[in-house]
């Protein structure tokens, strides 16, 4: 077993005027792996490669992760019909329970209770978190250890590189839950990156919608990235070693946006093996990894857009690689974390496909990419789904 060093944290955060946190428990199995596996006691395989990833760089971050001093985004933590007492620095909760206030919180009275605004710090490290996948032999991103939203990360690559949009309703068009003209709702996450005035209303586009702004999905249409970078560019020589996709442009930036891309940087390459048949190769860099939460997508969902960006280059697909610069836990997902290494994987090949019919990138639609032998309902049985705070 090892142990997560709770101390050393809670150490760092009284220095810095915050309240220490508390865990349910701070031991977990270690990872025992061959390099593409985990293994048993027995040393027999088990789970999937994206499971004995996920293993590895939990396992890393917990041991050797470092912590953020000054924290950007904050936790939002509602006290309903809460009372707060200034003096004493605590709030008094609806069933008489009593909440310190530390000196970097922020508390916000309302008439449905008191707000506190916590700062929302990670561990992180930048070394050692590198993963790759042989497409052409099942290989996935794929963990077992929790369901993974397949369906919507596959809409948001799609999104961004098909649509080209950063319009927040046609992401909702692509995921069928579109009800802007009705209720002037957003039903998925970019939600929280909205342009907003300062009043906190939507900034609308010439067709009256929300947007994230001059990033991603803009970013690509405005520059051509895909078509003309990478499809039109390899298709004239396969060869080349200059095909990428680069979101991360300073000039877009002048303009109102969003979030800024975390998975920003794609190298895709051929590759003429030894077996007579071609290869395309892709290498993802991403700038920053919120890990417990979108690490499995964001490799999923790019293995999917090389997957198909493949099909229409009429050759197989080869190695993924996934190059995170920083990846980090929030520290109110460190539970979470313990617990998923603590949990035993489902062995499946677990495969991520599209459709074969479909020969150009620009056809595919979301229901052309399926996830094969990934037993959802066993997943959500024996390792359910966990609830992972954000920093916003």
């Amino acid at each position: 077993m090892k142990n997560f060093n709770l101390e050393r944290l809670n150490l760092k955060k009284i220095s810095l005027g915050e309240n220490p946190i508390t865990l349910k428990r701070t031991d977990y199995k270690e990872v025992i792996n061959n390099g593409d596996n985990l293994l048993d006691d027995n040393g027999n395989h088990i789970g999937t490669k994206g499971d004995m990833y996920t293993k590895i760089i939990m396992d890393n971050i917990l041991q050797n992760g470092c912590l953020d001093h000054n924290p950007r985004p904050t936790y939002e933590d509602m006290y309903e019909n809460g009372i707060y007492l200034p003096n004493k620095k605590i709030i008094i909760t609806e069933d008489n329970k009593e909440i310190y206030i530390s000196e970097k919180d922020k508390v916000i009275e309302t008439e449905k209770g008191v707000k506190v605004l916590v700062p929302a710090h990670t561990i992180s490290v930048n070394r050692n978190v590198e993963t790759t996948y042989d497409l052409s032999k099942g290989e996935s991103p794929l963990t077992t250890l929790r369901p993974i939203a397949t369906k919507s990360s596959n809409a948001e690559i799609l999104w961004i590189y098909q649509k080209q949009s950063n319009d927040l309703v046609v992401y909702d068009e692509l995921l069928g839950k579109n009800v802007w003209e009705e209720k002037h709702i957003i039903n998925n996450w970019w939600e929280d990156w909205a342009l907003k005035d300062e009043n906190g209303n939507y900034i609308l586009n010439d067709e009256g919608h929300p947007t994230i702004g001059a990033c991603y999905g803009e970013t690509v249409r405005r520059h051509d990235l895909l078509k003309k970078e990478v499809i039109e560019a390899l298709k004239k020589n396969p060869d080349n070693r200059r095909s990428m996709i680069s979101l991360w442009q300073q000039d877009d930036f002048k303009d109102p946006h969003g979030l800024k891309p975390c998975a920003f940087l794609t190298n895709w390459n051929i590759r003429h093996d030894w077996d007579g048949k071609d290869y395309l190769d892709m290498t993802l860099t991403q700038r920053s990894s919120d890990f417990a939460t979108a690490g499995c997508i964001n490799q999923v969902q790019y293995v999917a857009l090389q997957k198909m960006v493949a099909r229409e280059l009429g050759i197989e697909p080869g190695t993924f690689t996934w190059k995170p610069v920083n990846v980090q836990l929030y520290d109110r997902h460190i539970d979470q974390a313990i617990e998923i290494l603590n949990r035993d994987p489902i062995t499946c090949k677990a495969e991520i496909t599209v459709n074969e019919d479909v020969k150009k990138f620009d056809d595919f639609k979301l229901t052309d990419i399926e996830i094969v032998d990934y037993p959802k309902e066993l997943i959500k049985k024996k390792n359910p789904d966990l609830k992972f705070p954000l920093g916003i």
